[in-house]
C-alpha cells in the first residue's frame, strides 16, 4: 500500500509490482480448475499496462497460445466478475460502447479521463478511502464495490480547447 496520501498512474494503469500470478492464485485458492487457455488469459490480464477490452485480451492471449478461443475469454471474464476479482468498466464511453476489464489493486482508485484525447489514468487517494468509510457510517452498510470516473481535459488538450 502506498504511504503517500495519493498517487497517480504515470501510464494508464497503476502498476502493482506483485500482480504477476495474482488472478491465477485467487482462482486456485477457490478450487477452480485452470485450463491452459484460462492460464494464458489470466497472464494477459495480470500483465496489462492499460485497460483491455475482450477483443484485446483475445488478441494478446492468441499471441501466446493461438488455441485460445473467444468463448473462453468471455467465460473467464464472467468467472472473474462472479468472484469479484475484476471490474468491468465503460470509461465514460470515450472509446465507444466497449467495456474494459481490470483486476483489483491494493486500493480502489478513480479513473480520470480526458474528454478530448481519451487518455485514461488512475488516481488513488486516502481521501477516497475516507469517503467510502463515511458512506459506510452514514448509510450503515459495508461498501464492497466503488467505481468513480472523472472527466476533464488533460494539460495537452487544454491548449486546444481554450478553457
Amino acid at each position: 500500500m502506498a504511504t503517500s496520501p495519493h498517487r497517480a498512474s504515470t501510464g494508464e494503469r497503476i502498476n502493482a509490482p506483485d500482480a504477476s500470478g495474482k488472478l491465477e492464485k485467487a482462482l486456485e485458492s477457490r478450487g477452480i480448475r485452470l485450463t491452459r487457455q484460462r492460464r494464458v488469459i489470466l497472464q494477459v490480464m495480470d500483465s496489462a499496462e492499460r485497460h483491455l477490452d475482450a477483443g484485446s485480451i483475445l488478441e494478446r492471449a492468441q499471441r501466446i497460445d493461438p488455441g485460445v478461443h473467444r468463448v473462453t475469454v468471455y467465460r473467464t471474464l464472467d468467472l472473474l466478475k462472479k468472484h469479484s476479482l475484476i471490474d468491468e468498466l465503460d470509461l465514460l464511453h470515450l472509446r465507444g460502447d466497449q467495456h474494459y476489464y481490470e483486476s483489483h489493486g491494493p486500493r480502489d482508485h478513480i479513473h480520470v479521463a480526458c474528454l478530448r484525447c481519451g487518455k485514461v489514468r488512475e488516481f488513488e487517494s486516502r481521501l477516497y478511502e475516507q469517503l467510502k468509510q463515511q458512506i459506510e457510517r452514514d448509510f450503515h452498510m459495508k461498501v464492497t464495490l466503488s467505481r468513480t470516473e472523472v472527466g476533464g481535459y488533460c494539460a495537452e488538450c487544454l491548449k486546444h480547447v481554450g478553457l
